[in-house]
């Protein structure tokens, strides 16, 4: 699982691959559980969340960098 420190440290590129990563890992979870095949239910709330961290992250880099300076 990544935590925040974790996901601090990388770029913004590095974070979008790993976005895109995730939500195509979310897709073929949500597949699973429609098909009765999860193997790791727990993998699903996990990425989620990994989603929702990355998202905040990108959302406070942007905001930082288009507050005004001085």
């Amino acid at each position: 699982m990544a935590n925040r420190d974790d996901l601090s440290v990388k770029s913004d590129d590095q974070l979008s691959s790993q976005l895109s990563e995730l939500k195509r890992e979310q897709f073929n979870l949500r597949f699973q559980a429609a098909t009765n095949q999860l193997e790791k239910p727990s993998r699903v709330r996990e990425v989620r969340r990994t989603i929702a961290r990355i998202k905040t992250l990108q959302g406070q880099r942007s905001k930082s960098a288009s507050a005004p300076q001085g």
